[in-house]
């Protein structure tokens, strides 16, 4: 359960600023939001991955849970973003 925990933290070190990175526009969300929306969409891209494919057993990195956490991750950004107000993708330019 530790591990488990360690594991989604350090992918989430690496897929939230991913998502983020991917998303146009600026999104106002600190360092620890970020890592926590990514930790959660690791975790959740892993348990979609397992429920679909039914393979808990991978060695190495599972390269398509890996790309599924980072579309849940970006999902995820954006409805924080909507949810908080904190989101500037969407704004429009006024002149």
């Amino acid at each position: 359960m530790i591990w488990t925990i360690l594991g989604a933290l350090i992918a989430g070190c690496i897929i939230g600023p991913l998502a983020r990175l991917i998303l146009p526009g600026k999104q106002n969300i600190s360092l620890p939001m970020t890592i926590l929306i990514g930790a959660v969409g690791s975790v959740a891209g892993s348990w979609i991955y397992t429920a679909i494919s039914g393979n808990e057993n991978t060695r190495g990195i599972d390269w398509l849970a890996f790309f599924l956490g980072i579309i849940v991750a970006i999902v995820l950004v954006l409805i924080y973003g909507m949810v908080t107000g904190k989101d500037d993708t969407h704004k429009r330019i006024r002149s």
